[in-house]
């Protein structure tokens, strides 16, 4: 059995190539280098394209056509290293391409920026129009191109090239979780074909990928676990996603896996562990550790702050007749108030009026659990509308203007489902709660949020100003696939 924690490891780990069936594949450790090297290439290629392009954009730049490859070469190979620096070649998980998006934001920008400090210091001859048009021309090509990248992996991952299958053996919301993530995250390698549970109440059911599209999905199999099921999957590995599993189960599970020619790796629920400085997990934004660290150095707190001023009171201006038109609608579809105020919990578990365009009858009670399905009889005809496109939100930015809220964070509750908290889903309390995060970005946005904290804490653990922006830039693309 593998210690506890140790699916993380297996997870970079290369595994021998697995036979397909009819089929022979290429093996997962090959085409993972593969698709490394191909991802480096398309890198290169899309940041010296856009530096190239600059020169085409900015007639002001006067520079010959040699000086514009060597220039495009270098600037190339610069936000390459950058981006193997950080991480963005080795195995992972893509958190809601929330981490792919913020890398493609940040790394072009830390690239361009000697370079523009030393167009202050030193004659250069080079137009600060032309370091305008990169910081925004190189960020749009680079998130464009991985998108790309990642619907390709996504096709390839369905076949099951350079995949190994994987049996989950679990129940609950850690093995839900677990399946789901696998299925968003083809970069890892590891496609669940199962899901073996001892229950019978869930058998038959279908697990869909944690996303947008939710299209690649998995069947649960009723247990109890035997080596002539995990054998019929034709898999890897048996991924253990039972917090409560006795140490006999684990070693019956261990023996079973064994016998089907099968690795196991046990993965640990973040309740049981309670130490600090406990690392996480992190696969496709599954986190499991149980503590984090809210302190987030000053400038970021400055920057989000001032954004958040910033934006906004912007968005207020530019948005002010789509919300008279909204209120009109509201007004003439029902009965009672334009806007619902509500008490809701913040930072530091301090109350505050939380704003909303009203999308429920004035008769639905103020505080109870929110609508999971767009029929629910509370909801009016113009709020389904509101609440599918998240246009109900939209007051929530004059919270964010007065500071009860941020852009960005994680989403405040009502007092009444706070007051149920345990100690670990507190630590959610701990920053500036937002309109929007990842949470709102998952397939989870169907269940309630204190149900799976593992978004929250993930956020909280990784935040950055441009994994903000990385979010912002993601929840329009969420809100037009609707939402409830």
């Amino acid at each position: 059995m593998a210690a506890p924690g140790s699916f993380a490891s297996g997870v970079h780990a290369e595994i021998l190539a697995a036979s397909r069936g009819e089929r022979q594949m290429i093996s997962r450790a090959l085409f993972q280098k593969v698709m490394t090297v191909f991802e480096v290439l398309a890198d290169f290629l899309t940041c010296a394209g856009g530096v190239f392009a600059v020169g085409f954009l900015c007639p002001s730049l006067h520079m010959s056509r040699q000086a514009q490859y060597s220039v495009s070469i270098i600037a190339g190979l610069m936000i390459v290293l950058l981006l193997e620096r950080d991480g963005a070649y080795r195995g992972g998980g893509s958190l809601l391409q929330i981490r792919m998006t913020e890398r493609a934001l940040r790394i072009p920008a830390q690239a361009l920026l000697l370079p523009l400090l030393c167009s202050f210091l030193l004659p250069l001859n080079v137009p600060h129009s032309a370091f305008l048009i990169a910081f925004i021309l190189l960020p749009l090509l680079l998130i464009f191109e991985k998108q790309i990248l990642f619907a390709i992996m996504r096709i390839l991952y369905a076949r099951e090239y350079g995949v190994d299958r994987v049996v989950v053996y679990g129940a609950g919301d850690a093995a839900k979780r677990m399946v789901s993530t696998l299925l968003y995250s083809p970069r890892l390698g590891l496609r669940p074909v199962a899901l073996i549970d001892d229950g019978l109440t869930r058998s038959g059911e279908r697990l869909f990928e944690m996303g947008y599209r939710r299209s690649l999905s998995v069947t649960v199999q009723s247990g109890p676990l035997t080596a002539a099921q995990l054998k019929s999957c034709r898999c890897k590995l048996l991924v253990v996603a039972v917090s409560n599993l006795s140490p006999e189960k684990l070693t019956a599970a261990a023996q079973t896996a064994k016998l089907a020619g099968l690795e196991t790796a046990l993965l640990v629920d973040p309740a049981l562990e309670e130490r600090p400085g406990t690392d996480s997990i992190d696969m496709g934004g599954l986190p499991f550790a149980s503590t984090v660290d809210p302190i987030a150095p000053l400038h970021y707190a400055v920057a989000k702050r001032t954004s958040d001023l910033i934006v906004s009171s912007l968005l207020l201006l530019l948005l002010a007749p789509l919300c008279f038109l909204i209120a009109v609608l509201i007004w003439l579809d029902s009965r009672g108030p334009i806007f619902f105020v509500q008490k809701r919990v913040g930072r530091d578990g301090e109350f505050f009026d939380m704003y909303k365009f009203r999308s429920m009858h004035t008769t639905a009670p103020r505080y109870d659990f929110s609508p999971t399905q767009s029929c629910d009889i509370r909801i009016t005809s113009i709020g389904r509308f509101l609440r599918r496109t998240s246009l109900d939100e939209l007051p929530q930015l004059i919270n964010v203007f007065r500071g009860d809220m941020s852009l960005v964070g994680p989403r405040p509750e009502m007092p009444f489902i706070v007051h149920r908290y345990n100690s670990r889903q507190r630590q959610r309390l701990q920053v500036i709660p937002g309109i929007t995060g990842l949470w709102q970005l998952s397939a989870d946005r169907a269940f309630p949020i204190h149900e799976n904290i593992q978004h929250d804490l993930n956020y909280i653990q990784n935040r950055t100003f441009f994994m903000d922006i990385a979010i912002l830039v993601h929840t329009p693309l969420r809100a037009l696939r609707g939402g409830i």
